[in-house]
């Protein structure tokens, strides 16, 4: 198995748990073999020393220094356009789509369910109408 993400300085992270969760940020120094020093592109996330059991490592790097001050981490993480590339992600689509059906009331989740079966209908008959062209 080849591994493509690796924790180092400028690595973009999704952090898990606790009160941040959801929210990326920078890795901005390594403290020691369990915990690396983050830091969020805005006020979103503060610097501070996290788990690695608590981020989850994604595909972007930015160019910071070590133990970059929140301004420069900020200016670059913008200058990547690091949230845009982000959004358009699977994983975060996939987590955003979890998140809109956790909020969902018994009413959103009922007309979801009829929209569902309207669908359903409409690709029934239409395999229906191919299957009867085929003979």
């Amino acid at each position: 198995m080849v591994y493509r993400r690796f924790v180092e300085v400028g690595r973009v992270a999704l952090i898990n748990s606790g009160a941040d969760m959801g929210k990326l940020c920078v890795i901005v120094d390594i403290v020691d073999q369990n915990r690396a020093l983050v830091d969020g592109p805005c006020t979103s996330v503060c610097r501070q020393a996290i788990n690695f059991k608590h981020l989850s490592l994604t595909d972007f790097k930015i160019k910071v220094g070590r133990s970059a001050r929140s301004g420069p981490v900020k200016k670059a993480f913008e200058a990547e356009q690091v949230q845009d590339k982000w959004e358009k992600t699977n994983w975060a689509r996939k987590l955003a789509m979890r998140k809109k059906r956790t909020s969902m009331n018994d009413f959103d989740r009922f007309k979801l369910k009829l929209a569902k079966q309207k669908k359903n209908r409409i690709l029934r008959a239409e395999v229906k109408k191919l299957k009867k062209e085929e003979k």
